[in-house]
């Protein structure tokens, strides 16, 4: 896993590291980021949770290449994404990534992005449900084997779930 600096952050519980168990990624909010009101968009927060969600697959042995190979893909069919505390122009963000749910053959997943200030506040999270999209013949599919074995390796948030599986088992 790749870890960044650590923010050390205040919960009820006393301080912790944010990224504790989490895989991570650091950027910089740049001009394309930010919209009319001089805080970075609501897309950016979208988009920065996708680059990390793929950077966590070709980390670990599935580069974008394999996806295009295989004609397979992430799909999403929600995003919740709530704000806590903006984001200006140039300032480093820390992306992490962690399964909420997966079925247990892997087609259908919930997974978190939080987006942290390097000050330590956490700016967003974003919770997104998806599957694998065979990309021919449009529907949700398990996950091949070199993909799961990736997917398996996204670290579980402690409150992680099994989802019911989206193929019928026969």
């Amino acid at each position: 896993m790749i870890y960044v600096k650590s923010i050390l952050v205040e919960e009820e519980t006393g301080p912790m590291t944010a990224f504790e168990g989490k895989y991570c990624k650091e950027f910089i909010a740049g001009w394309g980021t930010m919209d009319f009101n001089s805080h970075m968009a609501n897309t950016a927060y979208l988009n920065l949770a996708a680059d990390v969600r793929m950077a966590f697959f070709a980390d670990h042995g599935f580069p974008p290449g394999e996806f295009r190979r295989l004609a397979i893909g992430p799909v999403i069919r929600k995003d919740e994404l709530e704000y806590f505390h903006e984001v200006g122009l140039h300032e480093t963000v820390i992306v992490t990534y962690a399964a909420l749910a997966m079925s247990a053959d892997g087609s259908r997943f919930i997974v978190e992005n939080e987006i942290w200030r390097a000050s330590g506040e956490r700016a967003a999270t974003v919770r997104s449900t998806g599957g694998w999209l065979d990309l021919r013949a449009r529907k949700l599919i398990p996950p091949p084997p070199a993909l799961f074995a990736a997917f398996n390796q996204v670290p579980r948030h402690p409150e992680f779930a099994e989802l019911p599986s989206s193929t019928p088992k026969g």
